[in-house]
């Protein structure tokens, strides 16, 4: 039986929530970062605006019309109740985008991003939310930079997992930071799959030939 440590799980008193105390004793933060803030905010105050408005715009023209009309005066009280609390329920996409607003400061507070020599570290939420993601267990690493990301010079990074995908949103200098954690992905693969102690001294690389003349729009191979 392998030994184990009887100290390992005691509360050393440091808060789990930041990202220095999720790093072991082995591990190294090779880069840390938030979304930037202005592109943050106004992505959270842009995503479902025309909605809410369309939205708000219908539902308080039909009420302004049943007030102005004297049309609640006539109903009864039921009635009444009924139709207040059907818009209420109606003007959902409105509390969201208002809810989506009013906590952006607090979910832009609690947010941040880090690479280490062996995860990446994901921390979000309003009531904080810990994801770790291992380098072996990425499928892609894209960059999408929209039209108001690039003119305010940020960008957002999708990572794809066996499993799952997550976003790093509104990251600054964005092509820099994807290049670097593509080759950091790549690099650990590398080293999982091939150890230094099987690799050959000399890699003679592929034998495939590819020739100019061959025609990709050309396809004679007949299926029997």
């Amino acid at each position: 039986m392998g030994k184990y440590n009887e100290k390992y799980f005691k509360d050393n008193g440091m808060s789990s929530n930041k990202i220095e105390d999720l790093v072991v004793a082995d591990e190294q933060i090779l880069w840390r970062g938030k979304p930037k803030k202005s592109a943050f905010i106004w992505s959270k105050i842009c995503t479902m605006l025309p909605i809410a408005i369309i939205w708000a715009l219908f539902d308080g023209g039909f009420i302004y019309m049943l007030s102005t009309t004297g049309a609640f005066s006539s109903m009864p009280t039921f009635l009444v109740v009924f139709i207040i609390l059907f818009f209420l329920i109606h003007l959902l996409p409105v509390w969201l985008w208002l809810s989506n607003v009013i906590t952006a400061w607090a979910q832009y507070k609690n947010i941040e991003y880090a690479f280490t020599n062996k995860r990446i570290i994901i921390r979000t939420g309003i009531l904080i939310d810990i994801k770790n993601i291992y380098y072996m267990d990425i499928e892609s690493v894209n960059l999408r930079v929209g039209l108001i990301d690039r003119m305010l010079k940020v960008g957002d990074i999708y990572i794809k997992t066996k499993t799952e995908a997550v976003v790093l949103y509104d990251i600054t200098n964005p092509y820099f930071i994807t290049n670097q954690l593509q080759k950091i992905v790549n690099d650990i693969k590398v080293d999982m799959n091939f150890p230094n102690a099987l690799r050959p001294e000399e890699n003679q690389g592929f034998n495939t030939k590819y020739s100019a003349d061959v025609d990709f729009n050309n396809d004679k191979t007949k299926i029997n």
